[in-house]
């Protein structure tokens, strides 16, 4: 069976609304999606790690609890957890500060064996920092290597701006290794000073992936190929919270993607009428979340969706 393998940074996330804390969640963004799709019951794995203290040992144990394989994440005890402060405002949307060092990975770390049309999910600052990069090399020739589908999520903070120049070589290799790349108008805004979708591909990525989906909060999604572009509305939502929002829109289309027998090679010929399929099932995920204080889809949520 297909399964899905998510790599990237994990960090307690302390929600405050008025000044006062709300909620205390394990999360990362791609830990965020990886909750979301073991709740779904879709075969997960997560590669990374955390320290080993007490909040490295509520994420661990909040993977197993959620059915995601912790057979390649670390507790690492000669460090600490990463921990983040998100200031939500009135409508929801969040203001971060982070305590955390530099996230660092060994390459001979091992990894999991990928088989053709597992799904990779990988992004944010440890996709390129120096720090992880060999490590991340290593997982992408075994994803080149085995024809799996490679979704990067761009998720680019205004906080790495100034190291753009430095990191672009890793953000363009990536580019390269991707047979999806996915961003927010926000992440190329900071980027290339741009947020129109289909000049964003045009100049910047098509001549590296063909296939680009781009996000803009609760405005439109475009889906840009070659040969079309889909442009998509976001159904309104009664947002609570926006944490996890973009990183639940990938679970939903991934677990669409899965659901729908969409491999590989399919998605260069993909309908529109099956584009739309995939986006409502992200925004759907989106959704639940944004109407939560929860960083990844409810269980009872999860326990409503077809299975496999």
């Amino acid at each position: 069976m297909r399964k899905v393998i998510a790599m990237g940074e994990t960090i307690m996330d302390i929600l405050f609304r008025n000044n006062q804390p709300i909620a205390a969640v394990p999360g990362g963004s791609c830990f965020n999606t990886i909750i979301s799709l073991g709740r779904t019951e879709t075969p997960s794995i997560f590669l990374g790690y955390t320290g080993g203290d007490v909040v490295g040992q509520q994420t661990i144990d909040f993977l197993k609890d959620n059915g995601v394989n912790t057979d390649y994440f670390e507790l690492r005890e000669d460090e600490k957890s990463a921990i983040s402060l998100a200031m939500l405002n009135e409508q929801g949307d969040a203001n971060y500060l982070f305590y955390k060092t530099p996230p660092n990975a060994k390459p001979e770390t091992s990894i999991p064996t990928f088989t053709p049309d597992d799904v990779l999910l990988f992004g944010s600052f440890y996709a390129s920092s120096p720090g992880t990069r060999a490590y991340v090399q290593k997982v992408l020739k075994a994803t080149k290597n085995a024809g799996s589908i490679v979704y990067y999520d761009l998720n680019f903070r205004k906080s790495h701006q100034h190291e753009l120049e430095q990191l672009m070589p890793a953000l363009i290799e990536n580019f390269e290794h991707s047979v999806v790349v996915r961003g927010s108008a926000d992440d190329f805004e900071i980027m290339y000073n741009e947020r129109d979708a289909r000049t964003i591909y045009r100049e910047h990525i098509a001549q590296y992936c063909p296939l680009f989906i781009c996000t803009s909060g609760p405005g439109l999604i475009t889906v840009c190929m070659p040969h079309t572009t889909i442009d998509f509305p976001v159904p309104p939502v009664n947002t609570v919270s926006t944490v996890g929002a973009g990183d639940n829109f990938n679970a939903g289309l991934i677990y669409g993607l899965i659901q729908n027998g969409i491999k590989r090679d399919d998605l260069a010929n993909l309908s529109e009428d099956m584009w739309i399929k995939l986006l409502k099932s992200g925004c759907a995920f989106a959704a639940e979340v944004c109407q939560s204080e929860h960083n990844s889809i409810s269980r009872e949520f999860a326990a409503g969706l077809p299975h496999l």
